[in-house]
């Protein structure tokens, strides 16, 4: 549904964006990763035709944004960090004017706004002003205002800031209703937020793409395990460096007198704990625990941005 070939963006001599391209399968929520000035926010801008491309091309369901705006803009529906209301109009006005500027058939809108205020939990609001609902029920209408005429394309930035932990959550859970139904490309720095919702995530770095994968993959791809040994580290640190499937050896520090605490990092499938045992058998050493180390998206994503420096 959403495909970026070979798109480049200057800004005078700064390239913004550098050769990106990937695409999004209908129905899949993308994250859509980077630090301050990895090229996000260009990328967004690009994508719902606020931007022009310097080289390269995007396309929503087939449609050319620059080339074919009014049809790619009819897939699409778009709430930016801060949502576009008027306080003084209320929830249904508002959103019925959404309708017809999406072009919705005019003898549908209020069946239209109906559905969509019911998906979006807004339907006890909906004859209340906007300027005075809270910040969850604002980003709520946003959200409806981006999901009137049905686009399969939605995009999402930033849609929780400001929220508390409560709206947070049920707004999470709205989005995670989209998927199947609408092709959502999710933006937000909050990491364990975008782990939640996504299935996949484009990490952005410096205006490239460092990163592009499914999230159950990332966690595949290693296998880190936290071992705490009762032995010092001066014989056991070069003895665990020498374990064939082992990439990596960090200590940590705070354990308990006379052990060693350790995170060993290997493939995903290596026989770690066979070659662990077997090497601390050979030394009479015991092992008092061993267990796997969860990586949080975060821990994917500093990893992935320090990499690539």
């Amino acid at each position: 549904m959403i495909t970026f070939d070979g798109v480049t963006k200057r800004y005078g001599t700064h390239l913004a964006l550098n050769g990106v391209s990937f695409s999004v399968p209908k129905g899949q929520i993308l994250g859509l990763l980077g630090q301050n000035g990895a090229g996000k926010t260009t990328a967004m801008n690009i994508l719902t035709g606020c931007l022009a491309p310097s080289g390269g091309s995007v396309s929503i369901g087939g449609y050319d944004v620059m080339n074919q705006p009014r049809q790619a803009k009819r897939l699409l529906g778009y709430l930016p960090e801060q949502a576009p209301l008027y306080d003084e109009m209320t929830v249904r006005s508002f959103l019925r004017f959404a309708c017809e500027l999406k072009e919705v058939l005019r003898a549908s809108v209020p069946g239209h706004v109906e559905d969509v205020a019911g998906k979006t939990g807004l339907t006890e609001v909906l004859d209340r002003k906007i300027g005075n609902l809270s910040k969850g029920y604002r980003q709520r209408v946003g959200l409806a205002q981006a999901l009137c005429g049905a686009p399969e394309v939605i995009v999402l930035d930033e849609p929780t800031a400001g929220m508390d932990p409560r709206q947070s959550s049920e707004l999470r859970t709205l989005i995670r209703a989209l998927a199947g139904e609408h092709t959502v490309l999710f933006s937000s720095h909050i990491l364990s937020e975008v782990q939640s919702v996504c299935d996949r995530v484009v990490i952005l770095h410096h205006g490239r793409i460092i990163c592009d994968s499914a999230l159950q993959s990332l966690r595949q791809g290693e296998k880190r395990l936290r071992a705490v040994i009762a032995c010092g580290e001066g014989a056991l640190m070069p003895a665990l460096q020498q374990l064939r499937s082992v990439k990596k050896v960090d200590t940590e520090r705070g354990g308990e007198p006379g052990t060693t605490q350790v995170v060993l990092t290997a493939d995903g499938n290596a026989p770690i704990e066979r070659e662990l045992f077997t090497l601390l058998s050979s030394m009479q050493t015991p092992l008092l625990r061993l267990a796997p180390v969860e990586d949080s998206l975060e821990d994917i994503f500093l990893r992935a941005t320090s990499d690539a420096l």
